[in-house]
Order: C-alpha cells, then sequence, then structure tokens
C-alpha cells in the first residue's frame, strides 16, 4: 500500500496501490477532480503518513483512540485517512 497527499481544492492523506486509484477515491470522497488532482497529488512514505495520520482528530475535535488509528491504517484497503475542513 501507498500514501499520498492532494492539498488543494482540500487537504487529504489518503492510502491506495496506486496514484490513480488515490486519485479516484479522493474524487470520490472528497471533492471532484477539476483536472489538477494529477499536478496536486504526491506519494509520501510510511512514516510520513503515519505521523500526519497519528494528529488526525474527529469531527468534533477529539483524538482518536491508538487502537483505531492504527486499525485504519494497517487494512489493507484504498481510504481517506483524513480529510481537513478549510481549503489550502
Amino acid at each position: 500500500m501507498k500514501f499520498f497527499e492532494i492539498h488543494s481544492p482540500y487537504y487529504a492523506l489518503l492510502k491506495a496501490e496506486t496514484q490513480e486509484e488515490a486519485i479516484a477515491k479522493y474524487a470520490e470522497c472528497v471533492a471532484d477532480d477539476d483536472g489538477t488532482l494529477q499536478e496536486e497529488i504526491r506519494e509520501v512514505d510510511r512514516d510520513y503518513a503515519l505521523a500526519s495520520f497519528s494528529r488526525a482528530v474527529t469531527e468534533d475535535n477529539k483524538k482518536i483512540p491508538i487502537e483505531k488509528l492504527l486499525e485504519d491504517f494497517q487494512r489493507e484497503d484504498n481510504a481517506v485517512l483524513f480529510v481537513t475542513r478549510e481549503v489550502l
């Protein structure tokens, strides 16, 4: 599994087998692809992704239990790990 960041129109950390699958997941779950996602996406290493994901909070601004974080992070499926609310 690989990890990807997209910064615009909304920041998201994703995991997917390929960059194309990450873009598709972003378009499905976060925001439509206006043709710029190919330019906005970048692959990040696993440690960076885990450190970023460990800072995620729930919608009501509560820390996510470490067991849940690790379970979601290690699951072998394409997923949006987290999204920020503000446009970057």
